[in-house]
């Protein structure tokens, strides 16, 4: 069962989505975005997909590449 958080259930601010979307481009970890914003992890995850921000880490080689 997920933890209660002090945002849970309630609507996302413009605010909250704003400081989502520049952690995430920050390549910030999901579990540290969701305390920041008191949301859960899946709350983070839904929201990013409902605004198309990729939370997938950008410094990262794709696998096999490494000589």
């Amino acid at each position: 069962m997920a933890k209660s958080t002090r945002n849970s259930g309630k609507a996302w601010t413009p605010s909250e989505v704003r400081q989502l979307k520049e952690l995430a481009k920050g390549n910030t970890p999901t579990r540290v975005i969701g305390i920041k914003l008191g949301r859960t992890e899946n709350a983070i995850y839904n929201k990013a997909s409902e605004e198309g921000v990729s939370l997938a880490p950008t410094n990262q080689s794709p696998y096999g590449t490494k000589k």
